[in-house]
């Protein structure tokens, strides 16, 4: 029922009933005074209310004049004059026309304007509406409205609106930095903004001509052709981008898009993610290239095309299972060097392939596995080494106690399976199917001496048989068995510690500790072929030691933090030839060695090794730091410093460091082992200010500098402008790989808050 609620259109029943009387009178001579409550309904889906200066009736037509302000649900519409139609509840509006509803705004000059459905058609319109969009690391976000103006604009639904001749920004519309042109626009709130021959202007200027164009306007994912991505690189030439990205459920996504290079041919790429049932995830990726080859100055072009597959599926399954299949499929690493985007992927020279089932229960753990490894030494010969174990069946326990008063704890590990190993360097090749089982039980018995010592014996037989063996260099399916016995004695020495402080406490703590070990039965060391780690278990009779110090800090507010930690070891070889398996005049790789540093020292029969220094200081979130080195008493000298740093000093400011110097061969070795580096010596280097969508001005740059061979192997700047509705984002970068790749890139982003981008610039890389 439409309701007259302004002072002096209030009447009383009476006067209602009097003027129902004088109706014939008022239609002869209208009445400039306010109009009476309709007598029939407005519609059933609620109640509307009318304020107005003045107010009259005419038959089935109310007219409102002077500060009309028409409510019904969550719709508001304003004007200087209203006819209202009680018949078709239509609304004609003129005069400063306003509709509120939820978060849209319009300003018009007249409208038409439907209560029941909310549709309407506006003239000469100004509107406003806020997009809710899903933030993420490629969008812009402000909280800026969507500002539109428009000859004509019409109202489907309370949620759609079809606009012509018209333009529309997320900027301040009295001064915006940029706007879209469209004779044709359909804005669909919680959806999305569709453009038809749109055009895109800056500071008035067109910039780029759209055919068709849609912007996602709510958090969910809307289907649709990404905007084309330009580009330049020295090597590829001139670079156009541009994909299709299909939602056909919320569970189900993919990107399928190519890239036309115009000096190497062109790509493909797409991309999967599934989330087909609760917690179950597949995520696959394809790049490939044709490519035409990189121009030389004499000679054929050197063709580098080729592909990468991925693949990633996990999933818990009945009976406590959990599925995992983890592929990676590579043509070479030419391809991977010459096409990669960023530094870290193109410098990876593994390829792993992993798929399993797992069950864990009761202590124990059941894998069935199909596993592979490929590891290239070099690109051009393209050199590698594959192991393969494939299918594997691993069965292991937890340390338990079978009995109740005596504490000693029993535990296993076994496992059988199909092995096969292929060295192109040396070269070397096992038939595709070797058998390798092994069982290892193990028995521990901790000793407790009061609060102050702690002695731990452990016990383990390991009995191994493989199918094959390594005679005179060349592969025999002769069996093998290798049996060991293993003991170690784990001493933990009393715990020296000192608190102090004030409202904040410091506490110190230093851990001595020390541990024997002792392998024997391996014997025929030489005769293992190496398909994992399993092989490089070699005699050993030592003794590690070293100190752990912790400093811990508890503030005022109660939370403790690890502040720093410090440890030093070495080890002592009561063996130095670990039973005859060290090989003299070349880096050795045992489990004994590389379970104290993973750098290479072992070249001559010793009974020192380096001592390894370890310190990580991680003051609060803002800073993550750790210092090691290997100093080799053998040689009197460092043989391997590193450092990883990782800090934030201040406000968006970080830097992220990793070097590492390493001594690669032997001080004086008669022969130098072939593609081995006297000292490798590498720094990478990431440091800035802000993010990529950040208001304000963000800066970033990154360098891999190889001391050795004094080259940068790779070099990053990024410079980017956010401001409250757009941003503009520049990058270089170049990779330096030899003859393989020796290329500058160049990239220009044009950012539109809370709709999309122009362009796009890489990612944040992670040094580590």
């Amino acid at each position: 029922m439409l309701n007259a609620t302004r002072a002096q259109s209030v009447r009383t029943l009476a006067l209602l009933a009097a003027l129902l009387v004088m109706a014939p009178a008022a239609r002869a001579m209208p009445a400039q005074a306010p109009a009476p409550a309709p007598l029939v309904p407005l519609t059933t889906g609620g109640e509307a209310t009318l304020e107005a200066d003045q107010q009259r009736q005419a038959g089935r037509i109310f007219y409102a004049d002077g500060h009309v302000d028409v409510r019904y649900q969550n719709a508001r519409l304003r004007a200087d004059h209203v006819e209202y139609n009680s018949e078709t509840q239509v609304l004609v509006a003129t005069g400063h026309v306003q509709l509120d509803y939820m978060t849209q705004h319009v300003d018009a000059d007249d409208a038409r304007y439907e209560l029941r459905t909310g549709r309407g058609t506006f003239h000469h319109v100004r509107g406003t509406f806020v997009l809710q969009r899903r933030p993420s690391p490629t969008l812009l976000i402000s909280p800026n409205p969507v500002y539109f103006e428009a000859e004509e604009a019409e109202r489907l639904d309370p949620n759609t609106y079809r606009i012509r001749k018209a333009w529309l920004t997320v900027c301040d519309p009295g001064r915006p930095v940029w706007k879209f042109y469209a004779p044709g626009a359909t804005i669909r709130l919680q959806k999305s903004v569709h453009l038809e021959h749109g055009n895109f202007r800056v500071f008035s200027v067109p910039v780029l001509y759209l055919p068709y164009a849609t912007f996602p306007a709510e958090k969910r994912r809307d289907s649709g052709f990404l905007i084309p991505e330009p580009g330049h690189t020295s090597q590829k030439g001139f670079v156009l981008s541009d994909a299709v990205y299909w939602a056909p459920r919320d569970w189900l996504d993919t990107t399928l898009g190519a890239s036309y290079f115009s000096r190497r041919g062109w790509s493909q790429k797409g991309e999967l993610r599934m989330r087909p049932w609760e917690h179950a995830q597949l995520d696959a990726s394809y790049y490939g290239v044709i490519d035409r080859g990189l121009a030389q100055e004499t000679g054929p072009a050197i063709k580098q095309g080729g592909h990468e597959a991925k693949l990633l599926f996990t999933s818990l399954l009945p009976g406590g299972w959990r599925a995992v299949a983890d592929l990676d499929q590579l043509t070479s690493l030419t391809f991977r060097l010459a096409w990669s985007e960023t530094f870290t992927q193109a410098v990876n020279s593994e390829v792993r392939n992993t798929a399993f089932l797992s069950n864990n229960f009761r202590g124990f753990s059941l894998n069935v596995a199909a596993l592979s490894y490929k590891n290239y030494l070099s690109a051009a010969p393209q050199t590698s080494v594959t192991l393969r174990a494939a299918p594997e069946v691993r069965f292991s326990s937890v340390d338990q106690a079978f009995f109740r008063r005596l504490p000693v704890y029993f535990s296993f590990a076994a496992f059988t399976g199909a092995e096969h190993r292929d060295d192109s360097v040396t070269p070397f090749q096992t038939p595709d199917f070797v058998t390798r089982s092994e069982f290892a039980p193990t028995a521990t018995l901790p000793l407790h001496f009061g609060d102050w010592f702690d002695l731990t014996p452990s016990f383990t037989f390991r009995s191994t048989y493989y199918g094959g063996q390594i005679q005179s260099g060349a592969f025999t399916g002769r069996g093998l068995y290798r049996n060991t016995e293993e003991f170690s004695l784990d001493a933990r020495l009393p715990v020296l510690e000192r608190v102090w402080g004030g409202d904040t406490k410091w506490k110190h703590v230093v851990e001595p500790d020390a541990v024997y070990r002792y392998v024997s039965g391996v014997n025929q060391f030489g005769r293992l072929v190496r398909f994992d780690e399993d092989e490089t278990l070699t005699d050993t009779s030592e003794i590690e030691y070293g100190i752990t110090q912790r400093l811990y800090r508890r503030t005022a507010a109660g939370g403790t933090e690890e502040f720093l930690t410090w440890r030093v070891a070495q080890k002592y070889f009561f063996d130095p030839t670990f039973g005859g398996a060290l090989a003299p005049g070349q880096p050795n790789v045992f489990q004994t060695l590389s379970a104290l540093t993973p750098f290479a020292f072992a070249d001559l029969p010793r009974r020192f090794s380096p001592i390894v220094s370890d310190l990580r200081i991680e003051p609060g979130k803002h800073f993550d730091t750790q210092f090691i080195l290997n100093y080799d008493p053998v040689r009197a000298r460092m043989t391997a410093i590193g450092t990883l740093l990782k800090i934030k000093p201040w406000k968006e400011s970080f830097l992220t460091l990793a070097h590492f110097s390493v001594l690669n061969l032997p001080l004086d070795p008669p022969v130098r082992p072939a593609n081995f580096e006297q000292r490798s010596n590498q720094i990478r280097l990431l440091a800035g200010y802000g993010e990529p969508n950040r208001r304000g001005w963000n800066i970033e740059g990154g360098v891999s500098y190889d001391f050795t061979q004094q080259v940068y192997q790779n070099q990053i700047v990024q410079v980017s402008y956010n401001g409250s509705c757009c941003g503009i984002g520049f990058e270089y970068r170049r990779f330096s790989f030899g003859t393989i790749r020796n290329e500058n890139q160049y990239s220009i982003v044009i950012r539109i808050a809370n709709l999309g981008s122009f362009g796009s610039l890489r990612r944040r890389e992670k040094v580590f």
